[in-house]
């Protein structure tokens, strides 16, 4: 076995064993099946390291099959359709918007000198600009808000708190809102919203429904999204912000696809030397100096919430839950 090829075993085990179980059964074959296939090893080996990631073969593999095919099926598949399969990665990305993030970014967000003006990096299609707009469910009904204008199509965003999470009594006031990505992505265009729908894990349904509706949402909002770069656009939307707003600069889930690391610690010094307040959501490898703040364990498959730098509760990956650092 080659290097890259051992590299591709690793990174698909490891999906297998701490992301998607317990999260994706069928992804979990899938990904154990994968790591094993030399099939899929030389396919994949042929791409660039950026297109390698389990995300985007399996959303591509059922975009162009049109269904879930059983993990006995994959190797056929593959060699049957690998035309079109990687063609679909090649001109795609995961750019996954979970809304259900936002259940997790709300006590943080609650809590500031409002009103906000926020500034999404990575935002994809925006869902997560609007976190005003959506009802939220903590605790299985224990906890819940809700927006004034809430209808029957409002999204319900479920997230399990635990700790002294500091859940909030009231919605934020967000008076501007932009976000910034290489790619944003337009709602407006069906191919896309479809899309979107097909990089949810099978088995998770609701998800999949609150996707739909917070696609409705942000189609009615019509967010501004600028295509832009994180260390060279960031600045000049900045300079945008009203005055008299609380500027926050957030993210989840997104600076792990900087591979650059010197990039990364240059967003940091950014951040922590701008008068933005920074809410950053992502795996604890991505910024390890912060990570390396919590001494307690870490908990497997969930990410870190941090504020300004400073630690603040693991997190569910699609916001399902919340567990607040003491």
């Amino acid at each position: 076995m080659t290097v890259l090829s051992s590299v591709i075993e690793r990174g698909y085990l490891g999906f297998a064993s701490h992301e998607a179980k317990d999260n994706s059964p069928i992804y979990e074959e899938w990904a154990t099946h994968v790591a094993g296939s030399p099939i899929f090893h030389d396919f994949l080996m042929a791409l660039p390291e950026a297109k390698q990631q389990p995300n985007l073969l399996f959303a591509a593999i059922r975009w162009v099959t049109g269904r879930i095919p059983e993990v006995a099926e994959l190797d056929e598949t593959l060699q049957r359709q690998s035309g079109a399969i990687k063609q679909e990665m090649m001109n795609r990305s995961t750019q996954t918007n979970e809304a259900g993030r936002c259940a997790t970014l709300l006590p943080l967000l609650a809590r500031l000198p409002q009103p906000l003006s926020l500034i999404e990096v990575g935002a994809s299609a925006g869902l997560c600009l609007l976190p005003d707009h959506y009802a939220y469910d903590y605790n299985n009904g224990a906890h819940t808000l809700a927006p004034e204008t809430n209808a029957p199509d409002t999204p319900v965003l479920h997230c399990q708190a635990t700790g002294n999470v500091p859940l909030p009594t009231k919605l934020p006031e967000v008076v501007w809102r932009a976000g910034l990505d290489l790619n944003p992505l337009n709602l407006q265009d069906e191919d896309i919203a479809a899309w979107l729908q097909t990089l949810v894990w099978p088995g998770q349904e609701d998800r999949r429904h609150r996707l739909q509706k917070a696609i409705s949402v942000a189609k009615q909002q019509k967010v501004q999204l600028v295509k832009g770069n994180l260390l060279e656009d960031l600045p000049a939307l900045l300079e945008q912000v009203p005055t008299g707003t609380t500027p926050v600069v957030f993210h989840s889930a997104v600076l792990n696809y900087v591979r650059d690391t010197t990039k990364r610690e240059a967003f940091v010094d950014l951040m922590l030397n701008s008068n933005a307040h920074w809410i950053s959501n992502e795996a604890p490898g991505v910024f390890p100096q912060l990570a390396n703040k919590v001494f307690s364990s870490r908990p497997s498959g969930r990410f870190l919430l941090c504020e300004n730098g400073t630690p603040r509760a693991w997190i569910g990956p699609h916001g399902q839950s919340i567990d607040w650092i003491e």
